[in-house]
């Protein structure tokens, strides 16, 4: 996992004054690290680098003067250099055969490169640059953004619309704004560069991660004397939508729990060979998963449920109940609201009473709010990057993608997030890689991102 930051600032501050990197070099390899990823782009001769006043804007300058000999050049300057190391750049780039504009030209280029805004934007856009943005997001280019697509803020949100950049070479380190859902739309594949320290002198503690896929750790058996019991057990509760349930209890069998029971008093519903039918807790459960199509439920029967000192993950419906405030002292416990049910958890908790809006817009500061009041609860938000948090700690999985967009992959992840439960591992663990198996087992799938079922997540575990 790679470390995240509200801001880099200290941390280009902390080359110059502890290991004597001038602001030069850092710029030096910022622009060498964009032109090392354009040398790997195939068809490309020309080049738009449209820049802004600030070291943005510089960064962009001096990439123009280090590709000028290999590509046709285009260098756009939006607006005097301000910052000392832009006039730097520019008058070396004046030095040199490349040719330097004011306004945007009309022909096609096949590469843009958006070096007009860095992270610190902290104010809404003029018309003059909504303008320049607009017309650059509907040119056909391959678009490429330095540190940060620019029009995404601080809190990672457009003001109010923001450059749709194909990849985003983010300088030194992740910065938290490029990680909001609503960013999402707009930083394309994401790459770190070097500034000329290695990450571990560069990095400082963070509270903040950046989940990757090598992260993922999956429950492989190595004990060779065995049985089913050695792997767990879990309770799936049933409720007025089985399906839920179903999706759910195979989840968790493919990822290993050794035994699987559906907690059901209908004795019609056809079961699957493999998932155990039961009429009340098991004595050898090792994890819950609850509220999964629960619908209307009886209260005291799921009271009891929540009660058991037994591992948990607990989704959808209990999200709108007051019971749920009963279990948030509970040790291995995992709760895993969509955008709306935690803004009812929220204000169930009397924590805010906040909209969905607010909430998107604010993902990780009500994420550590709730953790911080319910320090022993694992929180998992689902959303275009999956949050997951624990005491002052935030996790962001921004490994999935719309093809996730269906009913019953939630209900897949409370599976997957159970059975890592059942086999002994904790609530964060668990939560970390169950949402990893699933934005992973989603990137298997090889067809139309419209098409895919949440039984596709299920059997996709198999390849990851």
């Amino acid at each position: 996992m790679k470390k995240v930051y509200k801001s880099v600032d200290y941390l280009d501050k902390k080359c110059y004054e502890q290991y004597s990197l001038s602001e030069e070099i850092l710029q030096e390899h910022a622009a060498l690290a964009l032109k090392k990823e354009i040398k790997k782009q195939k068809n490309i001769s020309s080049i738009l680098i449209v820049c802004g006043s600030g070291n943005n804007g510089a960064d962009g300058i001096a990439l123009a003067r280090l590709l000028q000999e290999e590509y046709v050049i285009t260098l756009c300057i939006l607006d005097a250099p301000k910052s000392p190391m832009a006039k730097v750049q520019l008058n070396r780039a004046l030095k040199l055969d490349i040719e330097i504009v004011n306004m945007l030209p009309s022909k096609k280029y096949d590469l843009i490169v958006d070096c007009i805004f860095g992270s610190g934007l902290n104010k809404e856009l003029n018309g003059f640059y909504i303008d320049i943005i607009t017309t650059l997001n509907s040119k056909s280019s391959l678009k490429l953004s330095c540190d940060i697509p620019s029009g995404i803020d601080s809190s990672g949100i457009p003001s109010p619309i923001a450059f749709r950049a194909d990849i985003t070479i983010t300088m030194g380190a992740i910065k938290l704004s490029l990680l909001s859902d609503i960013a999402k739309e707009y930083i394309g594949k994401l790459k770190v560069a070097n500034l000329g320290l290695d990450s571990s002198k560069y990095e400082e503690k963070t509270n903040f991660y950046y989940l990757e896929k090598k992260d993922l750790s999956l429950p492989f058996r190595t004990k060779h004397s065995s049985h089913k019991g050695s792997f767990g057990h879990v309770l799936v509760v049933t409720g007025d939508k089985i399906g839920a349930s179903l999706l759910s209890s195979k989840a968790s069998f493919i990822l290993g729990a050794g035994l699987v029971s559906l907690l059901t008093h209908d004795d019609t519903i056809s079961l699957p060979i493999h998932l155990l039918r039961t009429h009340k807790i098991p004595y050898n459960t090792t994890a819950i998963a609850i509220g999964m199509g629960l619908g209307n439920y009886e209260k005291n029967e799921i009271k009891e449920i929540l009660n058991q000192n037994i591992a948990k993950v607990c989704d959808a419906d209990l999200f709108y109940d007051e019971l749920i405030l009963d279990i948030l002292d509970q040790e291995n416990l995992v709760l895993t609201p969509h955008p709306k049910e935690f803004v009812s958890l929220l204000k169930l908790t009397n924590l805010a009473d906040i909209d969905i809006k607010t909430l998107q817009e604010n993902r990780f500061f009500y994420c550590g709010l709730f953790t911080q009041a319910y320090p022993k609860v694992t929180l998992l938000l689902k959303g275009a990057n999956m949050i997951i948090a624990k005491n002052d700690k935030l996790f962001i999985n921004a490994l999935g993608s719309s093809v996730l967009s269906q009913g019953g992959s939630g209900d897949v992840l409370s599976g997957f997030i159970a059975s890592y439960l059942a086999q002994g591992y904790d609530a964060l663990h668990s939560a970390i890689n169950g949402s990893l198996a699933l934005a992973l087992s989603a990137k298997k799938y090889k067809f139309n991102n419209f098409s895919l079922k949440p039984q596709d997540l299920i059997k996709g575990v198999k390849k990851i």
